[in-house]
């Protein structure tokens, strides 16, 4: 099972002390995604993490980054991805600046793990899954809907929305490649606590953790 956690879209207290601690207890892929941050700002950001876990880290923006500080992998959003000569130039262009690291992007929709993207992502997340943490968002999938989509495209689906310690066996069941870690990590007063209680349930699971 991966289990991922993506960054909270704003800067929380000790969000970085927090981090740290989880890249010390294990963690392998930390999504970071400041959408409001200038390259500067998201340079500062990196740069306050050791260079140790520099390569756990995967951005959703400033991709240029990537290369600069050795980073993990790039996630393409909906605007990387828009069908525009400007943005498919920029896509091409970070298509080969970028060909070395893992690339990830998102689908809202369970309709669109069938698409045939022209670029092959190394993973991809379907949201929301389950009804949000935050209750934001309704999920509305159907498990058997769930369940044959992983199994006919093939993709390796990393579940998010509402993800939390008590999801992971249905998470398995499904047929999730893993899980993304958000709400239920970072708006609790322990974050690490959190996260450390999903490494412990899947240990009781006999799931191992990538």
């Amino acid at each position: 099972m991966k289990v991922v956690v993506i960054s909270p879209s704003k800067i929380k207290e000790e969000e970085i002390n927090n981090l740290v601690k989880m890249f010390e207890a294990g963690l392998e892929t930390y999504h970071l995604r400041k959408p409001k941050f200038s390259t500067k700002l998201l340079q500062e950001y990196i740069e306050k993490i050791p260079k140790q876990f520099h390569n756990r880290i995967i951005i959703h923006s400033h991709h240029n980054l990537a290369r600069k500080y050795n980073l993990q992998g790039v996630h393409y959003t909906k605007k990387h991805l828009e069908r525009n000569l400007r943005n498919w130039w920029r896509e091409k262009m970070l298509r080969i600046s970028t060909s070395s690291f893992i690339k990830t992007s998102s689908h809202g929709k369970l309709a669109s793990l069938y698409d045939e993207e022209e670029m092959k992502f190394d993973y991809v997340f379907l949201s929301p899954i389950f009804d949000t943490i935050t209750g934001k968002y309704q999920s509305g999938y159907y498990e058997d809907s769930i369940k044959l989509a992983l199994q006919k495209t093939g993709k390796k689906v990393i579940a998010r929305g509402g993800v939390d310690a008590t999801r992971i066996e249905k998470i398995k069941e499904l047929g999730f490649y893993g899980m993304a870690l958000y709400s239920s990590v970072w708006d609790k007063e322990n974050p690490v606590e959190e996260y450390l209680k999903v490494l412990q349930r899947c240990k009781e699971l006999d799931i191992p953790v990538e």
